[in-house]
């Protein structure tokens, strides 16, 4: 099947940060890009920059579900920050159960202590949610998750 061309941002949406991934042109790898603290008055002004910094064709949200499928807090957190940047650039939902756990597994795998890697799990978690997307993506041949209107 076939991958729409053209560069996405994945974000893992947290309460402290935010956990930016690019991927290239052919949406083939994902790759850690940033890590943005999280403010109100600057982390949506920044992913922005980073979207435009890349010429990307849409932005890839992490959904935290909970593992039966339901919302929780953090998903209607992660929806309104999506809102806000869906606003200015197309943003794709994607259901994102366990990204976090599965990064830190391998930053502990990678004999990394995981409390002074925060911002690198963060960036590790948007790895999973964008390459976990073009997988899909290639595999179904269609767009992953859902648009947010």
């Amino acid at each position: 099947m076939s991958i729409r061309t053209g560069r996405r941002l994945g974000v893992d949406v947290g309460r402290a940060r935010i956990g930016v991934a690019v991927c290239d042109r052919d949406g083939l790898l994902a790759t850690p890009l940033e890590t943005v603290p999280r403010d109100d008055a600057l982390d949506v002004p920044r992913i922005l920059a980073l979207a435009a910094d890349y010429d990307v064709i849409e932005i890839v949200v992490g959904l935290p579900l909970s593992l039966s499928g339901d919302d929780t807090p953090s998903t209607t957190d992660a929806r309104a920050f999506a809102a806000r940047i869906a606003a200015e650039l197309p943003v794709r939902l994607v259901d994102e159960r366990l990204s976090t756990v599965s990064a830190q597994r391998g930053m502990r795998q990678a004999g990394r202590n995981t409390k002074q890697s925060r911002a690198v799990i963060d960036q590790a978690a948007a790895v999973i949610i964008l390459q976990h997307a073009l997988d899909r993506e290639r595999a179904a041949g269609a767009p992953p998750g859902f648009p947010l209107p």
